[in-house]
């Protein structure tokens, strides 16, 4: 139950974040909300995270299909709780860019922190947190 309210949570949170974006922005529009630091600025990043591997929409629409694939075979196997919403988080990250690719062919980004380059949304969010927690929790079970 926890992966899939916690998918069902990230994909909710994430298609309004970009709706909101999408309709009250235009695009390469850049919105200062703390000066120096964070903006919010509305791009459509046609590759997967840093903008790599432009123009590759059929990998990223396979990989995501292969993830939410692996998540649906180890559900029943995971038990414990913080990797089931873990799981969520991959799973909901993946779907949310994934309905992107599927009906735009791009990703929507727009968190765009100014310490680094990097403009990004909720759904890369959720896959590298939840990713890198999951690889923690996993290491941290098997040792």
């Amino acid at each position: 139950m926890q992966i899939w309210l916690t998918l069902a949570i990230v994909v909710l949170v994430d298609r309004i974040s970009k709706f909101l974006i999408q309709t009250n922005m235009e695009l390469g529009e850049s919105l200062e909300i703390i000066p120096g630091f964070f903006h919010l600025t509305y791009i459509q990043n046609p590759g997967a995270a840093f903008g790599m591997l432009a123009g590759k929409n059929w990998l990223f629409v396979i990989t995501a299909i292969l993830a939410l694939g692996a998540i649906f075979y180890f559900q029943a196997k995971v038990t414990d709780t913080l990797m089931r919403i873990c799981l969520g988080m991959v799973g909901g990250g993946a779907l949310g860019n994934l309905y992107d690719r599927l009906f735009l062919g791009k990703v929507v980004d727009f968190l765009d922190f100014k310490v680094w380059s990097y403009i990004f949304n909720i759904a890369d969010s959720m896959i590298v947190v939840g990713g890198f927690l999951l690889a923690f929790l996993i290491y941290r079970h098997s040792t």
